[in-house]
């Protein structure tokens, strides 16, 4: 796999990742709650989520989501009840400046486990990663080269560009949050959460391509 590859791969990913989509909503919302330091649990799960999905696709399960519709509906299902729940809470929460009731309630508690499983359900429920990397990642993948190897450092590439903008996105809403009053804190919630049933509703009427 050449250097030209890896890069060609890297800017597309970037553009990619920092679209904002459920995993970057979340380290925005966490960041603007937690801090970054405790949003870093979030971002390992969904670092660990890229792995997964990667790892999935090169074993074939892409290509079975692809073809079944049956296991493509009930992940697909399965993820848009999730982000609905996800945005659903959001939108009842008191603001992020409440940081003493939002780790007893808020979104399931602010622990590290919970931070960490929120972020790494989202994105291994969603259909649209496994049919995405099925599609993207066999174009930059050598077939004259050994493919696990490629597979394993263009999962490593794209974990770490995730990492990157997600922290970037929990540092924004860190930093943000210090100039909103109460209720613009509250209103930064209602948009994280707006944005999440959006995208559950967008994911509850995705459909598979067929040929």
């Amino acid at each position: 796999m050449s250097e030209i590859t890896i890069l060609a791969f890297a800017l597309v990913a970037f553009i990619g990742i920092a679209t904002p989509g459920p995993t970057v909503l979340l380290a925005l919302t966490n960041g603007s709650r937690y801090g970054v330091k405790r949003a870093t649990a979030g971002m390992i799960g969904a670092v660990l989520s890229d792995f997964a999905l990667i790892g999935a696709v090169a074993l074939g399960l892409g290509a079975l989501l692809a073809a079944s519709e049956f296991w493509f509906s009930v992940v697909k299902w399965l993820g848009a009840a999730y982000l609905a729940f996800l945005g659903i809470a959001l939108l009842r929460s008191r603001g992020t400046l409440d940081i003493s009731s939002q780790v007893s309630q808020g979104m399931g508690g602010g622990t590290s486990r919970s931070i960490f499983m929120k972020s790494f359900l989202v994105a291994v429920t969603n259909p649209k990663g496994y049919l995405f990397f099925s599609a993207f990642l066999p174009q930059f993948v050598d077939p004259a080269l050994p493919q696990i190897p490629q597979y394993v450092t263009l999962a490593l590439v794209f974990a770490s560009i995730d990492f990157a903008v997600m922290f970037g996105y929990a540092l924004l809403g860190s930093q943000a949050v210090r100039f909103l009053k109460r209720s613009g804190a509250i209103w930064l919630d209602r948009v994280c959460g707006g944005a999440l049933l959006a995208l559950a509703g967008s994911l509850a009427f995705y459909r598979r391509a067929t040929n």
